[in-house]
């Protein structure tokens, strides 16, 4: 089993679990830049060309990498709430602030808003107090329980007093119905993700200002730990979270799309390289999204690309195409600098790239079984378990997935998990301590909470204790008197002036029993 901590030798053992393995899930965000729609137009132009397969690679070109992985703002301490707060940037609260109070108050004064309802108690939130509500969140990440007033109960079974000495439960579920990230009069029929755009920008602006990735990225979809419902949209339960990974398993850029047709696949992928072209960049594509086309496209800006081809649609060489080929065999066409392959396992896999050729390499996996495939495959399986890997790291520590939370906190809390995920990666890489994301996210949910110290009383025997006896005092010319607590255990009624005030209840005691039960 796959270790969600040590996760750094996560590999594929066959090409069927690789095929099956691409997570179809969450999410789209989509910019349209003039510079990356003029790429995308090269598509078209090959599509009606026509492509001469060869059987020699010649024309495949290698692009040396221009740039190098590094930390554009270095962090001078060592400290996980630091590295946490140089990603999660004021700016990242101001918006939420903002947005959330806006929203509250529209709300709040809407006609329709019933007069019982929760929002009518409700006063403007501020960035300490949405610290405190992102600690808690990462907090039941940790805990994980199936009800959210389980987190509030003063039930013996559960007792998690550091929710309600942080925060009352009903202030909790009042901002999480009223988290905002888009302004309440804003809509956009173009962009359905309009309400989390500017929070997904935020997470990509952020990271493009601190970190530049290494020569081998991926890119592919992530996943997002939520049963999701989008309005207005065909298919409201597919959306997709494309990324770009290094690795390590650490997200670069990510953006949300909901689109199926190829061509605006390709406007996807360029538009996540942006920033990245020309430098000489090997990218590892998932099948969702690479193409003949798109692979050639890339090369014409200096990246290098491999990935699996699902769909033979397109531009696609007649003799891969109908190959019957037996276990183990292969057969490799190039064009224009760009490879397409078959190769068969237990299902036919079929692979493009304009970096490698379709040698064979023999390999063994972890259990020491030796296996012949080809480089692209190896290639492939290597770089692109970073977002498995990724998945596996995350996936113990989503809260409230049972929950009916609306679908934009959904992704700010994806978004959240990937921000202490890379933060955790920053923190690893470019400091002197390591830690396992358990302990960093346990150490940022300590520094946005209060410490909670109980006081624990302890239980003291009054027999073993040196009390001091003392005189009633007298009441209008007559002294007081009190029953005697050991004589009335006995039985006995004895009344006497004498008291002991280190005693719970300031209990009455006569001189006989005083000296049995006080020493």
């Amino acid at each position: 089993m796959l270790s969600v901590e040590n996760s750094n030798d996560f590999s594929y053992d066959s090409d069927e679990e690789l095929l099956n393995s691409q997570v179809m899930n969450d999410n789209s965000d989509f910019e349209e830049e003039e510079h990356n729609l003029q790429d995308a137009k090269c598509h078209d132009a090959v599509i009606v060309e026509n492509v001469k397969w060869e059987n020699d690679p010649i024309s495949m070109e290698q692009f040396p990498f221009t740039k190098s992985e590094c930390l554009l703002q270095p962090k001078a301490c060592n400290d996980p709430i630091e590295y946490f707060k140089h990603l999660f940037t004021d700016d990242f609260l101001d918006e939420i602030v903002t947005h959330t109070n806006d929203y509250a108050r529209y709300v709040l004064h809407d006609q329709k808003t019933d007069a019982r309802s929760r929002i009518k108690s409700w006063k403007d939130t501020t960035k300490e107090e949405i610290l405190v509500f992102i600690g808690l969140i990462l907090h039941m990440g940790t805990i994980r329980l199936t009800r959210l007033q389980d987190y509030w109960k003063k039930d013996s079974l559960f007792g998690f007093r550091v929710f309600g000495d942080n925060m009352s439960r009903d202030r909790f579920y009042l901002l999480l119905n009223a988290l905002q990230f888009s302004k309440v009069t804003e809509q956009n029929s173009k962009d359905r993700f309009y309400k989390v755009r500017g929070m997904v920008n935020l997470f990509n602006a952020r990271m493009a200002e601190i970190y530049y990735p290494g020569r081998e990225i991926s890119l592919s979809e992530s996943m997002v730990c939520f049963k999701h419902y989008v309005t207005n949209k065909l298919n409201r339960r597919n959306m997709k979270f494309c990324t770009i990974t290094t690795p390590d398993g650490m997200v670069v850029k990510c953006m949300l799309d909901d689109s199926d047709d190829n061509q605006n696949a390709h406007k996807v992928v360029l538009n996540l390289l942006d920033g990245m072209l020309d430098a000489g960049h090997s990218v590892f594509i998932d099948n969702s999204y690479c193409s003949y086309e798109l692979v050639k496209c890339l090369a014409g800006r200096k990246i290098h690309c491999t990935g699996i081809i699902r769909r033979k649609e397109g531009i696609f060489p007649p003799e891969v195409r109908e190959a019957n080929l037996k276990k183990g065999e292969t057969i490799a066409k190039f064009a224009n600098g760009v490879m397409i392959a078959k190769w068969k396992d237990s299902i036919d896999v079929t692979c493009v790239s304009n970096e490698f050729i379709n040698d064979i390499i023999v390999t063994s996996n972890k259990r020491g079984d030796i296996r012949s495939k080809p480089l692209p495959i190896i290639q492939y399986n290597k770089y692109m378990s970073s977002t498995k890997k990724l998945d596996h790291m995350l996936l113990p520590y989503y809260p409230c997935e049972r929950q009916k939370i609306k679908w934009p906190t959904k992704v700010f809390i994806h978004v959240l998990q990937l921000i202490i995920s890379n933060a955790n990666f920053l923190h690893n890489e470019f400091s002197d301590k390591n830690m396992l994301l358990y302990d960093f996210r346990l150490s940022v949910i300590r520094c946005l909470l209060k410490q909670v110290t109980v006081t624990r009383i302890p239980v003291c025997d009054s027999s073993k204790l040196e009390h001091l006896l003392e005189a009633r005092e007298e009441k209008n010319g007559r002294k007081m008197r009190k029953q005697c607590k050991r004589c009335y255990s006995k039985g006995k009624r004895r009344f006497t002036i004498y008291v002991c005030n280190d005693c719970d209840g300031s209990p009455g005691y006569c001189l006989k029993c005083a000296k049995i039960t006080h020493v």
